[in-house]
């Protein structure tokens, strides 16, 4: 009989989760074949790229027209490149390569489960293995905030897959008794660490975790490691400041000193938890466990460190709940782990052994079933979507023909996940147009590179890190202003107004507002010069 309804609730768990990553799927399609830029700052992610194709380096003088340059480290900009110099500037492969990454770190999540399984338990029974295997990828795609940025044109994805990688191949690098081959290991670990840390700088949480899970099992040869990644790491850094004559250490390290936003930190991680309870309870009782009657695993530390890093790091400005991939990942093993042991006896605790089996049958489902609830979001118009949601009885509480489960309410959640409409792309089009009216030679100055990309302009600015180095005091906006000033500019494009205050002050001046085009639930402002400046 339990048997029976363990099955059932285990069928129901995978479908649950087979539907979120159904939407997932389909929210990729509708995003790669989006020809504007969906979440703030994809378009700067193509021009990094397209310089990468140019050999030259977005890490330049922001001072300077055309005020252009780039807080992220290159190396998904450099994997791109051969597809810039087949496709050009295109948004569609972008997104594609992000997507593929987080269905390969969802892979060695699974991997990682299954292995670590049948290491504890070889004659553990393989179905069931590979089922919560399956079951541990599926959680990682299905997570809201994996969801939001998955098909995105950014590079913090990518960073996970990195990371994710890193942890699974030295996860059992101290066991290795032929010392060639854990060499090997140890290399194409570190490798991958630098590889996260190169796609993003947010890696170096994972890097701490690893350092520290090596220090533990083997003091000597995490310090002998350990000092040759920084040593590569650090000559990489250099090469690119010198090469960059100073810029790339201004905007990946200077930009990146932020200001603290308790009230934001504090609602992100209410949403993390809120949303992903379930499956962090067997992930924290698995660290429980290695703590007192086990050793202390990678995957324990790696949680702990990414979440609490996570949650700091995630109330800077800028920031926001994409913050938290890393640990959904780390989660998502860590809960694997527990729940393949309990439904495989794989404890080895002789006394309780038979009532965890007995018990996991039911409770094991259940927690997956709940987390698929906590973090259910859904469109509600489309085709196949709609029949769902009217038969759940869910409706949009979003405004965009979207259902999430925190409604877009929490403060630097991203409001995205909605599909696009054939109307944004209508608007889109409108924006060109009105682009494409500027004589070739006037420059236009538009917040977003997609626009300026889709009428052949050069692209001017990269508002949001102009915006943090002026908050740091490391930015001098006189130019621009004077630019701005001199009219030189035949339009300008607004959305969320990231120029540094001096710059938004000088538009709303001598530029007036002459339509407001909406497109993905944000309004883009179409501004003019005035015939006059606007008096103070």
């Amino acid at each position: 009989m339990i048997q029976t309804l363990n099955r059932i609730l285990i069928g129901f768990a995978f479908l649950l989760l087979a539907y979120l990553f159904i939407v997932y799927v389909a929210y990729a399609v509708n995003l790669i074949q989006f020809p504007f830029d969906y979440d703030q700052g994809e378009g700067f992610e193509l021009v990094d790229v397209m310089m990468f194709s140019q050999f030259k380096f977005p890490y330049a003088d922001i001072e300077s027209y055309p005020f252009y340059g780039s807080i992220y480290p290159p190396l998904y900009h450099v994997i791109l490149v051969p597809l810039a110099w087949i496709f050009g500037a295109e948004y569609w492969y972008g997104r594609l390569f992000s997507f593929i990454t987080t269905l390969i770190t969802a892979m060695l999540i699974g991997y990682a489960v299954y292995k670590e399984t049948i290491r504890r338990t070889p004659d553990a029974n393989h179905f069931i293995t590979r089922w919560v295997a399956v079951l541990a990828g599926l959680v990682f795609l299905a997570s809201n905030i994996v969801y939001h940025i998955g098909p995105l044109f950014r590079q913090h994805i990518s960073m996970v897959m990195f990371e994710t990688a890193a942890v699974v191949v030295l996860a059992h690098v101290n066991e290795i008794q032929h010392t060639r081959r854990r060499r090997y290991v140890l290399f194409v670990g570190f490798a991958l660490l630098i590889a996260a840390g190169y796609t993003k700088q947010l890696a170096a949480f994972t890097a701490i975790a690893v350092l520290i899970f090596l220090f533990i099992r083997n003091p000597r040869r995490a310090l002998t490691w350990g000092a040759g990644f920084t040593l590569v790491g650090m000559g990489i850094f250099a090469a690119l400041t010198i090469l960059t004559n100073g810029h790339w250490w201004t905007q990946t390290i200077v930009a990146n000193v932020k200001d603290f936003d308790l009230n934001q930190a504090e609602g992100l991680f209410r949403l993390f938890i809120r949303t992903h309870l379930w499956l962090v309870i067997p992930a924290l009782l698995m660290i429980v466990y290695e703590v007192y009657l086990d050793r202390i695993s990678i995957y324990a530390i790696w949680f702990v460190v990414t979440l609490g890093l996570s949650a700091y790091s995630a109330g800077t400005w800028g920031a926001g709940d994409s913050y938290y991939a890393t640990a959904v990942a780390a989660m998502a093993i860590l809960s694997g782990i527990f729940a393949a042991r309990t439904l495989t006896n794989g404890w080895g605790l002789p006394r309780f052994t038979r009532i965890l089996s007995t018990l996991g049958l039911i409770v094991i489902p259940l927690l997956y079933i709940e987390y698929a609830v906590g973090v259910f979001h859904t469109p509600t118009t489309e085709f196949f979507f709609r029949q769902v949601t009217d038969a759940l009885n869910i409706e949009d509480n979003t405004g965009y023909n979207y259902y999430d489960p925190d409604g877009y309410i929490t403060l630097a959640y991203a409001q995205i996940g909605h599909f696009t409409t054939d109307a944004d792309i209508q608007n889109g089009n409108r924006i060109v147009d009105h682009i494409a009216a500027i004589p070739p030679d006037v420059p236009v100055l538009s917040e977003e590179a997609a626009f300026s990309f889709a009428t052949d302009r050069e692209v001017i600015t990269n508002p949001v890190v102009l915006y943090i180095l002026d908050q740091v005091g490391a930015y001098d906006s006189s130019e621009l202003v004077a630019m701005i000033e001199a009219q030189d500019f035949g339009l300008i494009v607004l959305r969320a107004q990231f120029f540094p205050p001096a710059v938004n002050r000088a538009i709303t001046i001598y530029y007036e507002e002459t339509e407001r085009i909406p497109m993905n639930g944000f309004d883009y402002i179409i501004l003019y010069p005035r015939d006059e400046p606007l008096i103070e």
